[in-house]
């Protein structure tokens, strides 16, 4: 009797243990503005069921700056964040490596917008004015602050308001809070619709962001810590190739499609305006994940000029991105 109720002791603790050892880890992925528009494939990927499909156990959060996700990823609460490439840059620089492991843009997806209440018509006009980013030390941050250098500025000269995205920055800049920012689609769309502002730098699109900073800006990307992505391969490029899946979606579905895939929520009070700006969002993303090659160099000479941390300390961009996880064909959807 002792041996048969040692025995079933003995099961019952193999089956605990065998539990433990077969049980999904949990992927948390943390997305820099889940409901903006440069954030597109990750929730799309989670409504068409392709992170499903990975057989993993992943989880999206969201927060509003992608400094702020970029804290949550070093803090250990989550492993990746979908933000911009160009955190991989200014993390190395401290030391940190980290690494994009796809691409899912190749161009930043904002644009610089003045009230139409102000006098503003080009950068030069930024003296003396206060400048609306999503966070100090996101890249809404960085690309005003080069934008701004271009025209001959010093970061003195004009003050850079933290005023978020989306309805935060629409009532920041209708109280005339700010005299311009940077922001995002649908927000950019939100402004336009109503004449409040006007755009005079655009970077939604590959082409106008090559004339503005002089080559492609690989944006929005999953970026992971390089010791992490070592130890989970087979993980990373079921994830990485799940994205290229979402990015075929998007390349080959229109905006209403696309948008009958998201949250209603997702679309606002206005579902056409969150439409129209899907489909003269749609071509910021790349078709298969892969890093554009001219995009590293025209982030480090952005960075260069607008992240002080940078300063003295040189940096390796083959270390900041892997397309390893990406390169195997996949079936379009």
């Amino acid at each position: 009797m002792l041996k048969a109720g040692l025995k079933r002791s003995l099961g019952l603790v193999v089956l605990c243990l065998g539990l433990n050892v077969f049980a999904a880890e949990k992927i948390t992925l943390v997305v820099s503005g889940i409901d903006k528009l440069i954030y597109l494939p990750a929730k799309l990927a989670e409504q068409l069921g392709y992170l499903e499909e990975t057989g993993l156990d992943i989880e999206l959060l969201s927060e509003a700056a992608g400094s702020n996700a970029e804290t949550e990823m070093l803090s250990g609460v989550a492993q990746g964040v979908i933000g911009f490439y160009d955190h991989t840059l200014s993390l190395q620089a401290r030391g940190k490596l980290v690494q994009s492991v796809v691409q899912l843009a190749h161009a930043p997806g904002e644009a610089i917008l003045a009230s139409t209440a102000g006098k503003i018509r080009g950068a030069a006009d930024f003296k003396g004015r206060t400048l609306g980013v999503t966070g100090l030390g996101s890249s809404t941050y960085h690309l005003t602050r080069y934008i701004a250098a271009q025209a001959g500025l010093k970061p003195a000269e004009y003050t850079l308001a933290p005023v978020g995205a989306g309805t935060s920055f629409i009532a920041a800049m209708e109280r005339g809070e700010i005299d311009a920012g940077m922001t995002t689609e649908p927000t950019i769309s939100t402004l336009l619709s109503t004449r409040s502002a006007t755009v005079f730098v655009d970077l939604r699109t590959q082409e106008t962001t090559r004339a503005a900073l002089g080559g492609s800006y690989p944006a929005a990307c999953l970026y992971m810590p390089t010791a992490w992505i070592n130890r989970h391969e087979e993980q990373v490029r079921k994830i990485a190739q799940a994205f290229v899946k979402t990015l075929r979606y998007i390349q080959t579905h229109g905006g209403e499609e696309i948008a009958d895939q998201m949250p209603r929520s997702f679309h606002g009070a206005d579902r056409a305006l969150y439409v129209r700006a899907i489909d003269e969002s749609r071509q910021m993303f790349t078709a298969d994940g892969i890093m554009p090659e001219d995009g590293p160099a025209t982030v480090l000479e952005v960075l260069r000029v607008s992240d002080r941390s940078l300063d003295g300390k040189s940096i390796n961009l083959a270390n900041t991105f892997s397309n390893r996880f990406v390169e195997k064909p996949i079936q379009a959807p």
